[in-house]
């Protein structure tokens, strides 16, 4: 299990690389929920999203330990983006398997930053065979988007910032959960830095499959997948799920009106870009706010890599 020295070492060694980023609060929505949210708003962090965090703090330790011929990894977007990234600061080849249907803004990211697109079909399957395709003909090292430690070690970072910038204590903390490497980064850094703050997860309908993992205690694949949170359609790996089951009280789902609706509350009272799976966690506590009502409540916005060409194409 990761340790608070590594949560610790991995927030010395990526803080070059990344943006503290802020906590911001909104009148309108404390009272729309009533009780006081503390948005931690990774939208504001490099390449957009939190995934920044533990791509660096990966590709960093590898690059010391042995640098790789090359690296790949499978994304539907942010992760893509992210080790793209720590891989060009880190002059390290990238080879990034994304689903044809990633959306465009992302993958005009992945290629910014030097790294090859490999496309494939949208399901988890041909993702990590077409992973495997590149390692083998390549000998590239794979940094897999949460089943690593390294990874969720620097995803952890996040939720430890806001415990330390957030001059209340909270009650708790919800984080949207798609592979479960962000849900439980800050399980991990509330179970070592705030052991009284309950850990919570949030996820579409259309992709419910941590809830069930969660419940029946093994990996479980979602019973259909269709949701608009398109960072959020992974399963859970046995190591996230370990973390979840020892420090996260419970998860949450939320339809995709109630997505659109919370991003929509953001957009507009917050005056921040958010995505579609940034906005699932306050969906969650919209939709649980008798459950929050007069808490204390982090909530961490995962990403604002949202696709304007809708709005500037015409």
């Amino acid at each position: 299990m990761i340790n608070l020295a590594e949560i610790n070492e991995a927030h010395r060694r990526i803080s070059p690389y990344i943006h503290r980023t802020p906590v911001m609060t909104s009148t309108k929505l404390n009272d729309l929920v009533g009780a006081r949210l503390h948005f931690k708003c990774e939208n504001f962090q490099k390449i957009g999203a939190f995934k920044a965090r533990g791509a660096f703090n990966a590709v960093l330790q590898v690059a010391e330990a042995a640098k790789p011929k090359s690296l790949t990894t499978h994304s539907s977007g942010n992760h893509a983006q992210a080790l793209a990234y720590a891989a060009k600061i880190s002059g390290i080849p990238a080879y990034i398997v994304m689903p044809r249907t990633a959306p465009q803004v992302k993958k005009d990211a992945v290629r910014s930053y030097g790294a090859e697109i490999i496309e494939c079909e949208p399901v988890l399957q041909a993702r990590e065979e077409a992973v495997q395709k590149i390692i083998a003909e390549r000998g590239s090292l794979l940094v897999h988007p949460f089943d690593n430690d390294m990874v969720i070690a620097g995803q952890a970072t996040a939720a430890k910032e806001l415990l330390e910038d957030v001059p209340v204590s909270l009650n708790s903390i919800i984080t949207p959960v798609g592979g479960g490497g962000l849900l439980s980064g800050t399980a991990l850094s509330a179970h070592f830095l705030a052991p009284f703050t309950v850990v919570y997860g949030a996820e579409p309908e259309g992709a419910a499959d941590a809830i069930y993992s969660l419940k029946t205690g093994v990996v479980e694949k979602a019973k259909f997948i269709k949701t608009i949170a398109d960072g959020l359609l992974t399963t859970l790996s046995d190591r996230t799920l370990e973390i979840i089951k020892a420090y996260v009280k419970d998860i949450y789902l939320v339809s995709d009106d109630e997505i659109r609706a919370a991003m929509k509350l953001i957009w507009e009272r917050m005056k921040i870009i958010v995505e579609a799976s940034g906005a699932v966690p306050l969906a969650a506590v919209i939709r649980q706010k008798q459950h929050f009502s007069g808490q204390e409540v982090g909530i961490i916005i995962s990403g604002g890599n949202v696709d304007l060409s809708a709005f500037f194409d015409a």
